[in-house]
Protein backbone atom coordinates (compact mmCIF):
# COMPACT_ATOMS: atom_id res chain seq x y z
CA UNK A 1 0.00 0.00 0.00
CA UNK A 2 1.54 3.28 -0.73
CA UNK A 3 2.32 5.85 1.85
CA UNK A 4 0.65 8.83 3.24
CA UNK A 5 2.80 11.53 4.65
CA UNK A 6 5.25 9.27 4.61
CA UNK A 7 3.55 7.06 7.06
CA UNK A 8 3.47 3.47 5.53
CA UNK A 9 0.85 1.17 6.12
CA UNK A 10 1.50 -2.29 6.76
CA UNK A 11 0.89 -6.13 7.93
CA UNK A 12 1.75 -5.56 11.64
CA UNK A 13 1.04 -1.66 11.93
CA UNK A 14 -1.71 0.07 14.14
CA UNK A 15 -4.51 1.95 12.99
CA UNK A 16 -5.60 4.39 15.83
CA UNK A 17 -8.84 6.45 15.63
CA UNK A 18 -8.10 9.88 15.75
CA UNK A 19 -10.87 11.90 17.33
CA UNK A 20 -12.20 13.09 13.99
CA UNK A 21 -13.35 9.70 12.65
CA UNK A 22 -17.18 9.78 12.97
CA UNK A 23 -17.91 6.09 11.89
CA UNK A 24 -19.37 4.59 14.89
CA UNK A 25 -18.06 1.31 14.09
CA UNK A 26 -14.49 2.31 14.73
CA UNK A 27 -15.08 5.32 17.89
CA UNK A 28 -11.75 5.18 20.12
CA UNK A 29 -10.46 1.44 18.09
CA UNK A 30 -7.24 0.47 17.18
CA UNK A 31 -7.00 -1.87 14.51
CA UNK A 32 -4.02 -4.29 14.07
CA UNK A 33 -3.64 -4.29 10.21
CA UNK A 34 -3.06 -7.98 9.03
CA UNK A 35 -2.50 -7.89 5.28
CA UNK A 36 -2.27 -4.70 3.54
CA UNK A 37 -1.17 -4.74 -0.81
CA UNK A 38 -2.24 -3.15 -3.73
CA UNK A 39 -5.91 -4.28 -3.92
CA UNK A 40 -6.96 -3.42 -0.28
CA UNK A 41 -6.34 -3.95 3.62
CA UNK A 42 -7.49 -6.26 6.54
CA UNK A 43 -7.45 -5.22 10.62
CA UNK A 44 -8.84 -6.54 13.04
CA UNK A 45 -10.11 -4.50 15.95
CA UNK A 46 -8.45 -5.18 18.85
CA UNK A 47 -10.27 -3.23 21.69
CA UNK A 48 -13.74 -4.10 21.40
CA UNK A 49 -14.60 -7.36 23.59
CA UNK A 50 -18.03 -8.52 23.37
CA UNK A 51 -19.73 -10.71 26.01
CA UNK A 52 -19.71 -14.56 24.19
CA UNK A 53 -17.56 -16.95 25.42
CA UNK A 54 -15.43 -18.47 22.51
CA UNK A 55 -16.02 -21.47 24.92
CA UNK A 56 -20.12 -20.86 23.67
CA UNK A 57 -19.02 -20.88 19.96
CA UNK A 58 -15.55 -22.52 19.44
CA UNK A 59 -15.19 -24.81 22.74
CA UNK A 60 -12.20 -27.00 21.25
CA UNK A 61 -10.23 -23.74 20.48
CA UNK A 62 -11.25 -22.16 24.55
CA UNK A 63 -7.96 -23.28 26.25
CA UNK A 64 -5.65 -21.81 23.82
CA UNK A 65 -7.04 -18.27 23.60
CA UNK A 66 -5.73 -15.54 25.70
CA UNK A 67 -7.75 -13.68 28.36
CA UNK A 68 -10.11 -12.25 28.32
CA UNK A 69 -11.59 -15.27 26.91
CA UNK A 70 -14.24 -14.02 25.08
CA UNK A 71 -14.94 -13.62 21.04
CA UNK A 72 -13.76 -9.89 20.02
CA UNK A 73 -15.43 -7.48 17.36
CA UNK A 74 -13.04 -7.49 15.12
CA UNK A 75 -14.67 -5.03 12.35
CA UNK A 76 -18.04 -4.67 10.92
CA UNK A 77 -17.28 -6.98 7.74
CA UNK A 78 -18.19 -10.64 7.62
CA UNK A 79 -19.71 -10.48 11.50
CA UNK A 80 -21.41 -14.09 11.09
CA UNK A 81 -17.87 -15.58 10.72
CA UNK A 82 -14.77 -15.61 12.99
CA UNK A 83 -11.45 -15.29 11.99
CA UNK A 84 -8.53 -16.62 14.43
CA UNK A 85 -5.31 -14.33 15.10
CA UNK A 86 -2.21 -16.60 16.86
CA UNK A 87 1.10 -15.86 17.73
CA UNK A 88 3.39 -18.65 17.68
CA UNK A 89 5.98 -19.75 20.68
CA UNK A 90 9.03 -17.64 20.60
CA UNK A 91 12.30 -19.07 18.72
CA UNK A 92 9.05 -21.09 16.62
CA UNK A 93 10.35 -20.40 12.95
CA UNK A 94 8.51 -23.40 11.71
CA UNK A 95 4.72 -22.84 10.32
CA UNK A 96 2.41 -25.68 11.60
CA UNK A 97 -0.28 -26.92 9.64
CA UNK A 98 -3.13 -24.61 10.02
CA UNK A 99 -1.39 -21.95 10.52
CA UNK A 100 -0.49 -18.32 8.50
CA UNK A 101 2.43 -16.14 9.21
CA UNK A 102 1.43 -12.71 8.36
CA UNK A 103 4.09 -11.16 10.17
CA UNK A 104 6.86 -11.36 12.80
CA UNK A 105 5.45 -13.90 14.92
CA UNK A 106 1.68 -13.37 14.41
CA UNK A 107 -0.54 -15.23 11.82
CA UNK A 108 -4.07 -16.37 11.01
CA UNK A 109 -4.95 -19.99 12.34
CA UNK A 110 -7.35 -21.72 10.17
CA UNK A 111 -9.83 -22.83 13.04
CA UNK A 112 -10.53 -26.44 11.43
CA UNK A 113 -7.06 -27.21 12.21
CA UNK A 114 -7.73 -29.63 14.86
CA UNK A 115 -6.36 -27.84 17.92
CA UNK A 116 -3.70 -31.20 19.16
CA UNK A 117 -2.30 -30.76 15.58
CA UNK A 118 -1.83 -26.75 15.87
CA UNK A 119 -2.09 -25.89 19.50
CA UNK A 120 1.13 -26.59 20.97
CA UNK A 121 3.00 -24.39 18.30
CA UNK A 122 0.89 -21.34 19.72
CA UNK A 123 1.55 -19.05 22.15
CA UNK A 124 -1.75 -17.88 21.89
CA UNK A 125 -5.24 -16.92 20.21
CA UNK A 126 -7.36 -14.03 19.84
CA UNK A 127 -10.96 -15.30 18.27
CA UNK A 128 -12.03 -12.07 15.92
CA UNK A 129 -16.53 -11.89 14.95
CA UNK A 130 -15.94 -10.40 11.30
CA UNK A 131 -13.26 -8.06 10.55
CA UNK A 132 -11.91 -4.68 9.16
CA UNK A 133 -11.75 -3.71 5.44
CA UNK A 134 -10.83 -1.01 3.25
CA UNK A 135 -10.73 -1.40 -0.83
CA UNK A 136 -8.01 0.00 -3.06
CA UNK A 137 -7.09 3.51 -2.18
CA UNK A 138 -9.84 3.58 0.81
CA UNK A 139 -7.41 3.93 3.66
CA UNK A 140 -4.88 6.00 1.98
CA UNK A 141 -7.58 8.49 1.54
CA UNK A 142 -9.26 7.41 5.37
CA UNK A 143 -5.54 8.45 6.52
CA UNK A 144 -4.55 11.77 4.31
CA UNK A 145 -8.36 13.03 5.89
CA UNK A 146 -7.14 12.67 9.58
CA UNK A 147 -9.26 9.63 10.49
CA UNK A 148 -6.62 7.70 11.27
CA UNK A 149 -3.07 7.89 12.97
CA UNK A 150 -0.29 4.62 11.62
CA UNK A 151 1.84 3.61 14.37
CA UNK A 152 3.91 0.77 15.33
CA UNK A 153 2.35 -2.83 17.18
CA UNK A 154 4.17 -3.98 20.24
CA UNK A 155 4.76 -7.09 20.84
CA UNK A 156 1.96 -7.57 23.46
CA UNK A 157 -0.80 -5.53 21.75
CA UNK A 158 -2.28 -8.47 20.53
CA UNK A 159 -3.08 -10.35 23.42
CA UNK A 160 -3.65 -7.40 25.68
CA UNK A 161 -5.90 -8.30 29.01
CA UNK A 162 -7.13 -4.91 29.37
CA UNK A 163 -9.03 -3.61 26.02
CA UNK A 164 -10.69 -1.01 27.27
CA UNK A 165 -8.11 1.00 28.06
CA UNK A 166 -5.40 0.30 24.84
CA UNK A 167 -6.93 3.00 22.68
CA UNK A 168 -5.11 5.72 25.30
CA UNK A 169 -2.46 3.45 26.21
CA UNK A 170 -0.99 2.93 22.46
CA UNK A 171 -1.31 6.75 22.02
CA UNK A 172 0.50 7.51 25.49
CA UNK A 173 3.55 5.38 24.57
CA UNK A 174 4.14 7.52 21.26
CA UNK A 175 6.00 10.63 20.67
CA UNK A 176 4.72 13.89 20.61
CA UNK A 177 1.04 14.99 19.95
CA UNK A 178 -0.08 11.64 20.45
CA UNK A 179 1.01 11.37 23.50
CA UNK A 180 -1.40 14.34 24.33
CA UNK A 181 -3.91 13.04 22.73
CA UNK A 182 -4.54 10.36 24.68
CA UNK A 183 -5.80 12.77 27.41
CA UNK A 184 -8.45 13.90 25.60
CA UNK A 185 -11.69 12.60 27.06
CA UNK A 186 -13.69 10.37 25.54
CA UNK A 187 -16.74 13.17 25.27
CA UNK A 188 -15.37 16.22 24.80
CA UNK A 189 -18.14 17.95 26.98
CA UNK A 190 -15.88 16.88 29.76
CA UNK A 191 -13.12 18.96 29.55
Amino acid sequence: MSEVAGTRVEAGSLLVATPMLLDPNFDHTVVLMLDVDENGALGVVLNRPSTVEVAEILPDWSDLTTGPDVLFSGGPVSTDSALGVAGLQPGDETEPVGFRRLYEHVGIVDLDTPTEVVGPALSGVRIFAGYAGWEEQQLVDEISTGSWYVVPSAPGDLFDTEPASLWARVLRRQPGELAWVSTRPFDPSQN
